[in-house]
């Protein structure tokens, strides 16, 4: 009675396009923001791991720093000299970093 009865107006008609440009923006932040950076960082650490000569003193993910003394090519394995007596055996993919020569001593 006092209210008057509201009525949906006609929407704007939904273009084709506009949600395929959507789409291929996001796509993009995708690609440049998480996949390209990404990327990059596997092909490093997969260039560092190719690198790996025995002598190297490596820093491995779990935090252990030492010495490489074996390296095999065909083998997904190095040997770690954490001292003069103890050796470890370890995958060359939780070898994270390279170390300057002399850094264990120093330390």
């Amino acid at each position: 009675m006092f209210i008057a009865n509201a009525y949906a107006a006609e929407g704007a008609p939904m273009g084709g396009l506009e949600p395929l440009f959507m789409l291929a923006i996001f796509g993009l932040v995708f690609y440049f923001m998480i996949l390209r950076p990404q990327n990059k960082r596997v092909k490093e650490h997969k260039s560092l791991v190719e690198a790996l000569a025995k002598g190297d003193e490596v820093l491995t993910s779990g935090g252990l720093l030492g010495k490489v003394t074996k390296v095999t090519a065909d083998s997904d394995y190095v040997v770690l000299a954490l001292n003069d007596s103890t050796e470890v055996t370890l995958k060359k993919d939780f070898i994270t970093a390279v170390l300057p020569k002399g850094s264990i001593q120093s330390l």
